[in-house]
């Protein structure tokens, strides 16, 4: 364990973190970089990587590629691995939801749901692990969310994959937390994102789901940057297979 002024610090840490050309992840991204990692952003959009990059400051390099396609994973963990090193810190922050009700459920739909939201950062974290491991040190954070623990309508995919983000979590922890690896997850409250945006051109709705909050309004971006830093540094050193509800006390009413 470190001092105290160093409990938090990511300074020198490789992290890679996908879904970082938009939303959540690109804040994640962005401040980490400004806190002294070394950020890896992956995100299918290489125009809006160019953007995330141009705007951020601090070392970063942008990877295009669809981790939807479990078979370019192996490629992907070994590419993030060339600029700074091998990654100590992985967000998965990229997501999908088709917001498909349930009788109007696809296959595809629900393929692509589970695949990327649940599929993708297990088997991206397991490309990494090894590199993990050899370090003695790790972190793996995954995105849950309200509909973790909630049921929402035209969420029955998404809700399923965010289920299974918890146990993943905790399974993740069982497996690989002997080896100096926490693996752990946040769940964001409403935060006015590119996924949420149909919640946020409801002004009626937005203002209801701010009145369920215990703190009485939505979240914003830098909500998420204390609680991440926690998990991303050494001060989480003893935690591991939590999910942590950054959620305005959405889910204590």
């Amino acid at each position: 364990m470190g001092e105290p002024s160093n409990l938090f610090s990511v300074r020198g840490k490789v992290a890679c973190v996908t879904g970082a050309s938009s939303g959540l992840g690109r804040r994640a991204a962005t401040m980490l970089a400004q806190a002294g990692a070394h950020v890896i952003g992956v995100a299918r959009r290489a125009d809006a990587l160019a953007d995330w990059q141009n705007e951020t400051q601090g070392e970063t390099h942008a990877i295009a590629c669809d981790i939807l396609d479990r078979d370019v994973l192996g490629d992907l963990a070994h590419d993030m691995s060339k600029p700074f090193g091998a990654p100590d810190i992985v967000i998965h922050a990229a997501g999908i939801n088709t917001r498909q009700v349930a009788d109007d459920v696809t296959p595809q739909g629900w393929d692509t749901t589970l695949g990327l939201n649940l599929s993708t950062p297990f088997f991206l974290s397991q490309h990494l692990v090894p590199g993990m491991k050899a370090k003695g040190w790790g972190r793996i954070v995954n995105f849950a969310s309200l509909q973790t623990t909630r049921a929402f309508p035209g969420g029955i995919a998404y809700g399923a994959s965010k289920a299974g983000i918890a146990q993943l979590t905790r399974a993740m922890a069982e497996a690989w937390s002997p080896d100096g690896i926490t693996a752990n997850a946040i769940g964001p409250g409403f935060f006015r994102t590119e996924l949420t945006a149909a919640v946020f051109n409801d002004p009626e709705r937005a203002a209801g789901n701010a009145a369920q909050t215990c703190i009485g309004r939505n979240g914003e971006p830098n909500d998420l940057d204390g609680p991440l830093l926690f998990l991303c540094s050494e001060a989480s050193a003893y935690v591991t297979g939590q999910v942590l509800m950054v959620d305005g006390g959405f889910t204590a009413k």
